[in-house]
Parts: structure tokens; sequence; C-alpha cells
């Protein structure tokens, strides 16, 4: 089976980042690019090549026709997946889809790892995370959005209310919780067992001593929990 770890290439330069990929992608099942090191290296970033797909995670939000002509731009990379947040409307979501034209899939962020009930009320939403993140995944499900990012604690919520067509990505994943800027975390097992598809790690397996066998560790937990 392969395994479902998306490895966050966090890394200060490409070349840090390739090298840390190659060391860990018999272990891994995709590379994902964000905002560090696409920054730092603009479009190189994307074509990063260890023969595994490539997550271009840059959260688009922005209106409409602009989100629309970036999507076409990343299009021409080669990714597998471009994350845009949901919070940036219908029209927004309709038109990446639309211009993503399955030439990749438009994956809609639904609340930040980082956020907790208290952060959503500071910025005027309602309700707590889990209904925020399924109600925006609703939505973006309806103009045409079939991939999603949302924590591990509310990947139960958002199967059930999407269905086993959705694929769903949790970011805030550790073998065991460690203490860091995401607030909603968990084990890679318990995010697998509630329905996600792809598990986000970063850290852990980048600051491990060893990190090919802190990625073997996290692969073999979810594995075990699919079989």
């Amino acid at each position: 089976m392969t395994s479902p770890i998306a490895f966050a290439l966090d890394y200060a330069t490409l070349a840090e980042a390739r090298a840390g990929a190659e060391h860990v992608r018999d272990a891994i099942g995709m590379v994902k690019v964000g905002l560090e090191l696409f920054t730092h290296a603009g479009p190189e970033a994307a074509k990063i090549d260890v023969g595994l797909p490539v997550f271009l995670d840059l959260k688009l939000h922005d209106i409409p026709e602009t989100v629309e002509r970036a999507v076409a731009r990343v299009a021409d990379l080669g990714v597998r997946y471009l994350t845009v947040h949901a919070q940036g409307g219908p029209a927004m979501l309709r038109r990446a889809v639309a211009r993503a034209d399955g030439r990749l899939s438009i994956v809609a962020v639904t609340v930040l790892t980082s956020f907790d009930d208290a952060d959503l009320a500071a910025i005027g939403a309602s309700g707590d995370v889990a209904t925020q993140a399924v109600r925006l995944a609703r939505m973006a499900w309806s103009e045409g959005v079939r991939a999603f990012v949302c924590s591990p604690r509310e990947v139960k919520a958002m199967r059930a209310a999407l269905g086993p067509d959705a694929t769903l990505i949790t970011p805030g994943v550790r073998s065991s919780a460690g203490k860091d800027d995401q607030k909603r975390v968990a084990s890679a097992a318990q995010a697998i067992k509630d329905g996600a598809d792809w598990l986000v790690v970063g850290r852990p397996i980048r600051d491990a001593a060893d990190p090919l066998e802190a990625a073997r560790a996290i692969a073999r937990e979810a594995l075990l929990a699919k079989a």
C-alpha cells in the first residue's frame, strides 16, 4: 500500500528540500511545497522531482479573477493539488475549479489548525471549529471542489458530511501530540480511522534525529490503521 504521508518540505532552500525529500521518499507518498519554499524558489519549487506527486500549498484567497488566473499558471507546473481558502467564497471556488479543468485538483482549506474556537470568535465567525469547517466544506462542495484540508479533529465530521468521494487532507498529524503552534492535532492512526486520505507531516519528520525512521514509523502506524 502507498504511504499516505504528504511530507511538508518546510526548508529554507530548494537544495535542502530536495535532499530532505530524497532521504525519506521511500516512506512517503507525496511532497508538499508551502509558502516558505515557494517564496524562496518560486515556481521551480513546485517542479521538485523525486518521483512523487506534488501538493502546492499556497492557500490562495483573492478576488475570483485573480485566483482563476493564478490557477491557470499553476496548472502548467504539473502539480497534483493546489490549496485555496474556502473563505474566498462560492465564485472564487467555482472559477478555480473551472480553470483547473482536471489538470490538477483544487483543495479547499477550511479552518487552519492554528485556530481554536476562541480564534474563530475573535474574527466574527459563529459556532465552533467543527461547525465552521463543515459549513465551509459543504459550500465548497457545491461549487465543484472535491478535496479539502481540515484538522484531524474535524475529519470524522467532514467524512460524514461529504461522503466517500471527498479527498480529505489532514495536517496536525503526529506520532504522538507535540507542543507547537498547531492546536488541533491527533495521531496518524486516529486520523486515518476517522477518514483521512492524506496526512501532512513536516516537523516530526524533518526535525527527527533519523528522519527516514520517523517517516517509516508514522507510515506504519497509518497503514496499520487503514488495513
